[in-house]
């Protein structure tokens, strides 16, 4: 069975870039018919918090991004970190290594000044120190002792073949001075006990994975297949920061879009499927797979995350996407049930914004009475037009409360009080609804219950 797994370190909130790693782990083993599960690297004591543990958890959630098995915690599993170690040192896998951090200081040091890759030079390894007594006051550092020759080679899904000689690796520190286990040893363990076996991650950590294969074979065991996503770049091309858009995850839920044009964005970040742009969750389930992913960083892209959620708001049935905006009507400090059904105001507005949020705030006067602006009105409020607006809204009361017969009643008025069409209509627009920017003013009243449509132009005409 395909097992793949998304390993944060609870250090900060869920950003974009791992948010698409954990997207594509997700695709690839519910396409597989896997199993994908949750691990939390925790070994940072002094940086992982409870809180950045329940942003992971909370971003997951909203991207739909459902695990099978977990989360399973590294700081709850040090007892078989320890059981590992100590086996790998009764077997001559691993040593204790007393070199102290002044000394390693000097020794790099030394090495750069030769113009030398720095790199530890085995010194404490048991077949150079035989005889040599451990200094006194000096609590060493356990290491893996790395192969001296050959390469460690494996053909990467996204990149391809890649290689390292051993001789540029050194004796990787897999537990610390205070007896606390290492990323790369800890990450070997849990992809073997949990049986990984595809590990879907970013490429910043293809330098570490040549170590971790060494380390699973010194175990007698076969590492996972490893497919290393390319970094998510900024709009400019630089590394992707908080100034283009490395916000939390739920920093884009309240923004107001919706997860799965989210998940459909991320996924295209850098993976295709034919010229496919917009498409759902299952279809991307459908079509996942690690060959579609470019070996080359791909950009993050504002106003294609807008588009996108765009598009997913208009293809949505009216029902779901009024329950998608009800929270955001009540963040804006609406009451839903003060004004006509969500589902309706949200398929006349979808057209016109791309964000939950901005449809929320452009439905601001269906759910309460707008300030009218004098100023602008008494321009648009000639003789002639007032007296048409004043005779329109008593034929309101008769008029039947459909868009059609809004529409031709409007139309009608202005006619027979020898103005345009518009001349009627803008002023109606600002007087029900406060702005002069809506959709077509004959949808908005019919969303409108008649009284309240009759009762702001009464109370907006006498002010003006």
């Amino acid at each position: 069975m395909i097992r793949t797994r998304f390993a944060p370190s609870p250090t900060g909130y869920l950003h974009l870039g791992g948010a698409r790693t954990a997207l594509f782990a997700w695709a690839f083993a519910r396409h597989q018919q896997g199993a994908f599960i949750l691990r939390i690297e925790d070994t940072d004591r002094e940086r992982s918090t409870p809180q950045a543990v329940q942003a992971i958890l909370d971003a997951m959630a909203w991207l739909g991004l459902d695990y099978d098995e977990g989360p399973f915690y590294q700081s709850e599993r040090m007892a078989r970190y320890r059981a590992v170690i100590d086996d790998m040192l009764a077997r001559g896998l691993a040593y204790r290594d007393y070199m102290t951090p002044d000394e390693l200081a000097a020794l790099r040091d030394a090495q750069m000044a030769r113009g030398e890759k720095p790199r530890y030079d085995g010194r404490w390894r048991p077949e150079r120190a035989a005889g040599r007594a451990p200094p006194t006051g000096v609590a060493p550092v356990i290491r893996f002792r790395n192969p001296d020759a050959g390469s460690v080679v494996w053909d990467d899904a996204v990149k391809g073949r890649i290689e390292f000689a051993n001789a540029e690796l050194d004796d990787l520190v897999i537990a610390r001075s205070d007896g606390t286990p290492t990323y790369n040893f800890c990450v070997v363990v849990d992809d073997a006990d949990m049986q990984i076996t595809h590990v879907i991650r970013g490429d910043d950590h293809v330098n570490n994975t040549p170590r971790q294969i060494n380390i699973f074979r010194a175990l007698g065991l076969v590492p996972p297949q490893y497919a290393h996503v390319p970094t998510v770049l900024g709009e400019d091309g630089a590394k992707l920061s908080k100034r283009h858009g490395a916000v939390s995850v739920m920093e884009y839920e309240a923004s107001g879009y919706l997860p799965a044009a989210m998940v459909n964005f991320l996924a295209r970040i850098g993976w295709a499927h034919g010229d496919a742009e917009i498409f759902s969750r299952d279809e991307l389930v459908a079509w996942f797979d690690l060959a579609g992913i470019s070996p080359a960083p791909s950009r993050f892209n504002a106003d294609k995350l807008a588009w996108v959620n765009q598009e997913h708001m208009k293809r949505m049935a009216p029902e779901a996407l009024g329950r998608s905006l009800i929270p955001y009507l009540v963040r804006a400090g609406l009451d839903p049930a003060a004004g006509p059904d969500a589902g309706a105001v949200a398929v006349l507005l979808r057209d016109r914004v791309s964000t939950l949020v901005a449809m929320a705030d452009a439905a601001h006067y269906f759910y309460r009475t707008p300030a009218v602006p004098r100023d602008g009105l008494r321009e648009l409020l000639t003789p002639a037009v007032r007296a048409g607006v004043t005779d329109l809204e008593q034929r309101l009361g008769a008029v039947a409360w459909t868009r059609e017969a809004l529409g031709a009643l409007l139309k009608a008025v202005a006619a027979e009080h020898k103005v345009k069409a518009g001349e009627i209509m803008m002023p109606v627009r600002w007087l029900v609804s406060g702005t002069g920017h809506t959709p077509a003013i004959d949808a908005v009243l019919a969303l409108l219950p008649r009284e309240t449509v009759r009762a702001r132009i009464v109370a907006g005409l006498a002010s003006v």
